[in-house]
């Protein structure tokens, strides 16, 4: 009994870890911290933005935040929101998937000007969890994107 409780609540840890981590990216980088994003990552994963390529690495995934391209949406005025994650816990490794809209101030107003869908894949290591890969595509009707939130797919 005592083993099945302490396997729950590190299920329930470690889901608040992960919603976390992935509530914590849009501050991040809506603040410009550009070393504050890359260290939501493993040093050796990936980051796949649909429409952008594929950031390797931690260096490359802060280059994404000090880039021109996100420079310039934060001078305008943005919101990088994301929804609470669906997570499929497997031991020390996990799937989320969610979606993120990226707001863009317009005049007195606010456009969206992305909506994705997410699949983050973690695993956990000694500092706790990271991501190891993060794949954001343009929710375009493209079946690519739709794939990334059908939670049937492994």
């Amino acid at each position: 009994m005592a083993e099945r409780i302490a396997e729950r609540l590190r299920a329930l840890e470690d889901r608040e870890a992960i919603r976390d981590l992935i509530a914590r990216y849009g501050p991040l980088a809506d603040s410009g911290d550009a070393a504050g994003v890359a260290a939501l990552f493993a040093p050796d994963a990936v980051y796949a933005v649909g429409g952008m390529g594929e950031a390797k690495g931690r260096a490359a995934i802060a280059a994404l935040i000090d880039g021109p391209v996100h420079r310039a949406l934060m001078a305008q005025g943005c919101a990088h929101v994301l929804t609470s994650p669906a997570i499929d816990l497997h031991g020390d490794l996990a799937k989320a998937r969610c979606h993120s809209v990226v707001f863009a101030r317009e005049g007195e107003g606010w456009r969206a000007v992305r909506v994705s869908a997410n699949l983050w894949e973690l695993a956990r290591s000694a500092q706790g969890w990271w991501v190891t890969r993060r794949d954001n595509r343009l929710l375009d009707g493209s079946e690519a994107a739709q794939a990334l939130l059908d939670s049937r797919n492994p």
